[in-house]
């Protein structure tokens, strides 16, 4: 019998959205209920890991995106020496999907991540954050959100503008 310490935790529950297919990416969290403006849906977990572990297990997974395998982005920045690896099974919320038009946001409150609604959320309506990411490496993370003004990226909004930049000045070198 696995000692306690070794057992795996119970994957995390919210009494606000549950798991199932999405038309944005695989699976999602979808609201099963009202969700009023402000209401923390759930917590985002996973291994706590230092910065040099962080970058250490972000090569592995562009060398797996590399070989066609998952390249799905789990490493949430907690602040500037700890990062949270959610690619772990408990954490449920590692199924909420990007949008360029998010309904939630990411909040770090003492420590802890927490996917926050931005507004009120209907039942069945897709959960969703925007995932923050930098335009440095926008090419490698293609936006199927379906938002009206959908950047085709996963780039954080303060840089959006920037992927619509570079595609119009493609568009004028063709």
């Amino acid at each position: 019998m696995p000692s306690a310490s070794k057992a795996r935790p119970k994957p995390t529950e919210s009494q606000w959205a549950a798991v199932r297919g999405s038309r944005i990416h695989g699976k999602g969290m979808f609201a099963t209920r009202s969700i009023p403006r402000g209401t923390r849906i759930i917590e985002y977990t996973g291994e706590r890991i230092d910065k040099d572990e962080g970058f250490r297990r972000e090569e592995l997974r562009r060398r797996r995106a590399a070989r066609g395998g998952d390249g799905c982005i789990y490493t949430f920045e907690l602040n500037s020496r700890t990062d949270i690896d959610g690619r772990v099974l408990w954490n449920t919320a590692r199924y909420i999907n990007h949008s360029c038009e998010p309904n939630c946001e990411s909040q770090i409150v003492r420590g802890r991540v927490w996917i926050v609604a931005l507004r009120r959320i209907d039942p069945g309506e897709e959960i969703t954050y925007d995932y923050y990411y930098d335009y440095a490496h926008y090419r490698e993370h293609p936006c199927r959100c379906g938002a009206r003004k959908c950047a085709g990226y996963i780039v954080k909004a303060p840089q959006r503008w920037r992927v619509r930049h570079a595609a119009a000045e493609a568009g004028r070198k063709r």
